[in-house]
């Protein structure tokens, strides 16, 4: 009889043992088989951080929004809500805690209005790759892999295609010896244009000097020849969105069509939600667009 009750005992704890084992291998195997992870972009929530629709938003309340009204585990901050603080040792320590305190992963700060890195005023050029190098080292500070930033120049295809090229290497040295990436984002200019930006970046030619395709941002450019021409320098990837049809589908892009492009060159990072439309509110848009994402993850995976 005890016999029987160790081996009824023993048959009971191998079966629920195995039973456990089978659900945690498919769980890691589920996890595993994710086609990439999504985080939000601050811009998304850009009235609400400026004021322009109400209360303004405190810009330290962006990692506990970002987990605990959207449930994302990772955040892309916008230098436009901190210009003031990027000096201020103290305050990033609370950014940093912050983010800390809410499970929440810091991966980059996008950079505007710090000058043309691909300036044709050489002095320019060194001022802005100068303005540029605080941010490198906020980013330093929070633990975020990059910084996004802007190839902005003048003169002919060529000539800016040389400009932006020396702006970008001379910034990028900075940024290696803190393990910051610098990534360039098609906003506005040439920099649209998917064959010259690519370029631009093969002829920086450094592992720390990437791309940041935005879904959108291409004018009249083709999106998904642009998006295809910059995956294989991807460090981070945007999902731009504007307005969603009844079923959910962005309406400007075809999120099917757009993540087999960033899926099939190999990506699996973090694409990050940057909503920009005015139909639905800021916090709706980015919901709307997170379950887009997953829905199309999902097939995906």
């Amino acid at each position: 009889m005890p016999f029987q009750h160790t081996r009824r005992t023993f048959l009971r704890t191998t079966s629920a043992a195995t039973i456990g084992l089978a659900a945690t291998r498919n769980r890691v195997f589920a996890e595993k088989q994710l086609a990439f992870e999504i985080s939000v972009a601050q811009w998304s929530l850009h009235h609400a951080f400026f004021g322009t629709k109400g209360d303004k938003l405190d810009h330290l309340e962006f990692a506990h929004i970002a987990r605990e009204k959207f449930n994302i585990g990772a955040i892309e901050y916008s230098n436009h809500f901190f210009k003031e603080h990027v000096n201020n040792s103290k305050y990033l320590a609370e950014m940093d805690q912050r983010a800390k305190d809410y499970g929440v992963q810091q991966l980059l700060i996008m950079i505007d209005g710090e000058g043309k890195l691909g300036d044709p005023n050489s002095a320019a050029r060194k001022q802005a790759i100068h303005n540029h190098h605080k941010w490198v080292d906020a980013a330093a500070v929070l633990g975020c892999h990059s910084i996004r930033v802007n190839a902005a120049s003048e003169g002919s295809y060529q000539e800016q295609l040389k400009l932006a090229a020396d702006g970008l290497a001379r910034l990028t040295e900075y940024g290696a010896q803190q393990q910051v990436n610098v990534i360039v984002e098609n906003h506005g200019g040439l920099s649209s244009n998917g064959k010259w930006l690519a370029a631009v970046l093969s002829k920086v030619g450094s592992p720390h000097c990437g791309s940041l395709p935005d879904f959108g941002n291409f004018g009249e450019y083709d999106r998904y020849q642009g998006v295809r021409e910059l995956m294989p320098f991807a460090k981070a990837v945007s999902a731009k969105s504007h307005d969603f049809d009844p079923a959910g589908n962005e309406t400007h892009t075809d999120y099917v069509r757009m993540l087999k492009i960033v899926m099939d060159a190999g990506y699996n990072g973090y694409v990050g939600i940057e909503y920009e439309g005015s139909n639905l509110d800021e916090y709706s848009g980015v919901l709307a667009t997170k379950k887009l994402l997953e829905r199309v993850r999902g097939e995906a995976s």
